[in-house]
């Protein structure tokens, strides 16, 4: 891994000029990127073409070999073409750039050799090469396929910040999974509303707490003015915690031991927001009381279990 580290520091330190034509041609297209390799390349090509789109740069990827046996029809004039060769002489490749150039679609090699047949061609030449591989054998493409990777990134990155690409953008090429949810989904289409949420008064003892809680199991109690305003909460964990130290504790307020003013998030808010308020801190929460923005009323509670749930109903 530090090899590669390493390697990548060194390719990062070369970017240049040609880094920055590389960008303008794919800013410049109005049609779609298409990223070509085959073998180790092409696999790092899938991954780039797949970053490109999800990003706001269109792309596809075009399989070096399978170009040659019809797959070539997804190709059009004028489309910026990213060749990826550690060897700079790869033969599939080699015997695609005729055609490019044909349709007169500029030419961007990321190759591992600056004087190799396929750089000699192209019209922007990124240098990949490394001083050698992470393997014991100095064979098998391990820097060489990292930093390849690190430059298609560092392009994509380039073109989404060209782009003025934001988060709500992302979200729309990218629904599915966590990122989707944390990006599309708010707390309040998430959360449990305060009807099913453990709710008591900071007079309340603990017998009376911890009957709620059982009531509505969702590790935690909030602890409420007459008008519903949040005053306070209280957890499993807080309980077990007094519960440890102080042996009989039912009848203890929860007022005298519940965590008053706590931090709370509101149903507009994005659920990766939420998420990040309960992860990003020195010590993790698991529940988030919800509030009205204006009354600070209680509207209900967010555990971060069920951010991660697949489905919501």
């Amino acid at each position: 891994m530090r090899a590669e580290a390493a390697a990548i520091e060194m390719a990062a330190a070369r970017l240049g000029n040609s880094f920055t034509q590389a960008v303008e041609i794919i800013l410049a297209a109005s049609s779609k990127l298409v990223v070509c390799g085959i073998g180790k390349s092409g696999h790092i090509g899938a991954k780039l073409a797949a970053s490109f789109s999800s990003s706001g740069t269109p792309a596809v990827f075009l399989h070096a070999a399978e170009a040659i046996h019809g797959d070539l029809g997804v190709y059009q004039p004028g489309d910026p073409t990213i060749l990826l060769s550690k060897s700079g002489s790869t033969e599939e490749v080699l015997r695609l750039i005729p055609f490019f150039k044909r349709f007169q679609s500029p030419i961007i090699a990321i190759v591992g050799k600056v004087d190799s047949p396929i750089a000699e061609a192209a019209d922007v030449v990124i240098d990949a090469s490394v001083m050698k591989e992470a393997d014991p054998l100095n064979l098998m493409p391990t820097s060489s396929s990292t930093v390849s990777l690190a430059i298609g990134d560092a392009l994509a990155a380039a073109l989404a910040e060209a782009r003025n690409f934001t988060a709500e953008e992302f979200a729309t090429f990218h629904p599915g999974g966590q990122l989707g949810r944390n990006l599309l989904m708010t707390v309040g289409e998430v959360m449990h509303p305060i009807g099913g949420v453990a709710c008591v008064l900071k007079e309340a003892t603990l017998r009376e707490v911890v009957i709620q809680m059982t009531r509505h199991p969702l590790g935690a109690a909030c602890i409420l003015s007459k008008d519903g305003v949040l005053q306070g909460i209280i957890t499993d964990g807080d309980i077990r915690r007094i519960l440890s130290t102080e042996g009989d504790i039912l009848e203890k307020r929860v007022g005298d031991c519940m965590t008053p003013s706590p931090i709370a998030t509101f149903p507009e808010m994005s659920l990766g927001e939420a998420v990040r308020m309960m992860e990003d801190r020195p010590s993790q929460i698991s529940v988030l009381p919800v509030v009205d923005r204006e009354q600070n009323k209680c509207l209900g509670l967010i555990r971060l279990h069920d951010a991660y749930q697949p489905n919501f109903s």
